[in-house]
């Protein structure tokens, strides 16, 4: 093989056989490809695309650049969740342990940030001990004793996905359809997971801006998918604006705390002058994902009757207890969770921005204040950052409020070594994203479509 005439091959929008993938991937894997070729082959498919032979090729190329998972030991439905990302999307650690108080077995591979998006990996690693890495055989004993599971992507587990992921965070290369379904399904076919319910964001804090795009992302990976036996219901759903009330590591699991321990438990969120935003939408989106995982599962009839399920399972604790056995069975403590407050890294620094007129919050550039939170500490720009779990926002107002000069939007907290320019830089970004106008405008849907 060589891989810079393959490289070209495709930059000139040629398509490339099954054996030229299989043979560039195993290059990628064994370290025969560098980066900076990788990179460029990567380029090369952002720019020119992938036909359905040639992304399914690639799919079968990354399941096999490493070793599958045998779940046949697992008593149960075997049903998996994934998102292709946004800002304050923190479904899955509420979504795994509520789907497992329901009966399914849950193996959740779930990934770090990419570009603008906050990342499953890098929210749960703020609980102090947890542990993203298990051995095979504690992922299984943690999947049949407790029902879910959430780690990261091994080292033997689709491998050239692990290469191509973090090349493709920092070079640009990120919102490409068939990249993009490679990544997925080949974690999700490696796993060992029966069904897929797909969470395809869609909107201006997603990588998908239209449904257009989200509806062709959203078929190619149900055809993908077919083709390797895997049962999969892609669900389209708005990312306009970040969903819940916080985005930022920490904050996002101390609001996951709250809705598994339930409205009638006192909040674990930092007390600031102005309350929180509600929850609902996080919440809202949870069960609906999780009644489709249901169905697909098997555990329910219709999707009626798993919505009706899981609500019930969340409200009687069951959700949280299995929350609580996750977390531990990782290597996490107990008390943390349940007493939060000084244990969990959380900055001290607060700085609230208010509207500055009155009018309605029309618009929010959703991934603007992505970028913000990776320009804060939340994120990364290269592979090699560090994650500073402490650092986020929590919202007060989302589209469609009414507002006056006063109101409070959100809330920033911000490490206090940052400097003065980069916080006013931020600050301007930040205010630069929320939009208010005279009059209303219509919101999306939460949920939009199902494909």
């Amino acid at each position: 093989m060589n891989a810079t005439q393959l490289i070209q091959k495709k930059r000139d929008g040629e398509i490339l056989s099954a054996q030229e993938i299989s043979d560039l991937i195993q290059g990628i894997t064994s370290g025969a490809v560098s980066d900076y070729q990788a990179s460029a082959f990567l380029m090369a498919t952002w720019f020119r695309g992938m036909n359905l032979e040639e992304t399914a090729a690639l799919t079968k190329a990354m399941v096999e650049s490493g070793e599958h998972v045998d779940l046949s030991s697992v008593q149960g439905p075997i049903v998996d969740k994934h998102s292709t990302g946004g800002v304050g999307d923190k479904v899955t650690l509420i979504l795994a342990p509520l789907a497992a108080a329901c009966g399914l077995k849950v193996p959740s591979m779930a990934g770090r940030g990419l570009g603008h998006t906050g990342g499953t990996i890098d929210k749960l690693e703020s609980i102090p001990g947890w542990l993203a890495r298990q051995k095979t055989e504690e992922f299984l004993k943690t999947l049949s004793t407790v029902g879910c599971a959430i780690i990261s992507q091994s080292e033997k587990i689709a491998p050239a996905d692990r290469k191509l992921y973090a090349l493709r965070d920092v070079t640009a290369t990120i919102d490409c359809i068939p990249l993009i379904t490679a990544s997925i399904l080949s974690k999700k076919i490696a796993e060992g997971t029966q069904g897929l319910v797909l969470d395809l964001k869609v909107g201006n804090g997603a990588f998908m801006k239209s449904a257009t795009q989200a509806r062709k992302l959203g078929k190619t990976i149900s055809q993908v998918a077919k083709r390797s036996g895997l049962k999969c219901r892609v669900i389209l759903t708005s990312m306009d604006q970040p969903l819940g009330n916080t985005a930022g590591n920490t904050l996002e699991v101390l609001e996951c705390i709250d809705i598994l321990k339930g409205a009638n438990a006192p909040s674990v969120l930092p007390q600031t002058e102005h309350a929180p935003c509600s929850s609902s939408d996080l919440k809202e989106l949870t069960l609906h994902l999780c009644a489709q995982m249901l169905e697909l599962g098997g555990v329910c009839k219709s999707v009626a009757q798993g919505r009706k399920l899981a609500q019930s399972r969340l409200e009687d604790g069951s959700a949280w207890r299995k929350f609580i056995e996750m977390i531990e069975a990782q290597g996490g403590s107990r008390v943390d969770l349940e007493q939060p407050q000084g244990r969990l890294p959380l900055a001290e620094k607060t700085i609230t921005l208010t509207a500055g007129k009155r009018g309605v919050l029309t618009r929010i550039d959703t991934e603007t204040l992505g970028w913000a939170l990776v320009e804060m500490g939340a994120g990364r720009k290269k592979a090699s950052d560090p994650i500073d779990p402490s650092v986020g926002m929590i919202l007060h107002r989302k589209l469609g409020a009414r507002v006056t000069a006063d109101t409070p939007l959100l809330t920033l907290f911000v490490n206090p070594k940052i400097s003065s320019d980069d916080l006013e830089r931020i600050q301007k970004s930040i205010r630069g994203a929320l939009h208010i106008t005279a009059a209303s405008k219509p919101i999306a849907k939460l949920v939009l479509e199902s494909l």
